[in-house]
């Protein structure tokens, strides 16, 4: 794996933030393996060239360790968005968990997202910062089918094994569920497929599921996708531009009768939904703690 040069990993402070009440944001390691689809991470408005080569920040913890020593506040640092924080490579080089150990020595709580089940060798440090600061971990699943799984996310565990690590989690007294997004056009949009994600996840313990019934596509990410709906679902591409054209929101037709379904079930099962909603579900306990930091 490249090492590239980097001057800070963790951004700077961020109050109210309304994507999972994050304050701070770390990547640690720039590019995917994982050869999803649908990756929005591919576009061209990111600058990550190579995008499917996974390289890491050269001298990651003593940056880490540097950046949380100079926060004057204390807060929830989300990790996930860019770059999965479990990649393969996190096996041997152990990037993310040694600085789930810093943010833990120095006090700091963690949001992360992953489509892995790498995150359960963490669940020991996990239990450690909940100690102090609030933790959710959410994984990716957009379809209860693993043989459709392996087609558009075929470098990742399937969606069984996310859900049996949603269990882990969970059991571990974690607070974990799912992000589903994107739920594809013409390929997930369907009642059988949300009702049964639902269902897994009541089943597995999941505290939450956040969803979005569509995918974006926009630059050099839509002609990726469209090149493997012609190796994976041939025909299904023009779909997409009859549809759609070059719209950069592409909402699943039916996204309305599939909300109101998803809201229903949801809400029968106990499972949270709504990001505010969530945010208060993780956060609690640790209010008046955390808040008193913000001042």
């Amino acid at each position: 794996m490249e090492f590239i040069p980097a001057k800070t990993i963790i951004s700077g402070y961020a109050e109210n933030n309304s994507w999972f009440g994050h304050n701070y944001n770390m990547n640690i390691y720039k590019g995917c393996n994982h050869g999803c689809i649908y990756c929005d991470s591919r576009s061209d408005c990111y600058h990550v060239e190579n995008f499917d080569e996974v390289r890491a920040k050269k001298n990651t913890l003593a940056l880490i360790l540097r950046d949380l020593k100079s926060k004057r506040k204390t807060g929830v640092i989300g990790t996930g968005a860019m770059s999965d924080p479990y990649n393969p490579f996190e096996k041997d080089y152990l990037l993310t968990r040694s600085a789930l150990e810093l943010i833990n020595a120095q006090g700091f709580g963690i949001s992360l997202a992953t489509k892995s089940d790498l995150v359960l060798r963490d669940i020991d440090i996990l239990k450690k910062i909940q100690v102090h600061s609030p933790v959710i971990i959410k994984l990716t699943i957009t379809t209860c089918d693993d043989e459709l799984c392996k087609k558009i996310e075929p470098n990742v565990v399937n969606s069984s094994k996310r859900f049996e690590a949603i269990k882990e989690l969970t059991k571990a007294g974690l607070f974990a569920g799912i992000l589903l997004m994107p739920v594809l056009p013409f390929l997930e949009d369907n009642l059988e497929n949300i009702s049964g994600i639902i269902q897994l996840a009541h089943e597995s313990g999941a505290k939450f599921i956040y969803p979005a019934f569509g995918v974006t596509l926009r630059q050099n990410q839509r002609v990726w996708y469209y090149k493997k709906l012609d190796l994976l679902f041939p025909n299904l591409k023009q779909k997409y531009i009859n549809q759609y054209g070059n719209d950069y929101e592409c909402r699943a037709t039916n996204a309305k009768e599939l909300w109101q379904f998803f809201k229903k079930q949801c809400e029968s099962y106990g499972l949270l939904y709504k990001m505010e909603d969530i945010i208060k579900g993780y956060k609690q306990g640790y209010g008046e703690t955390q808040l008193s930091l913000f001042d």
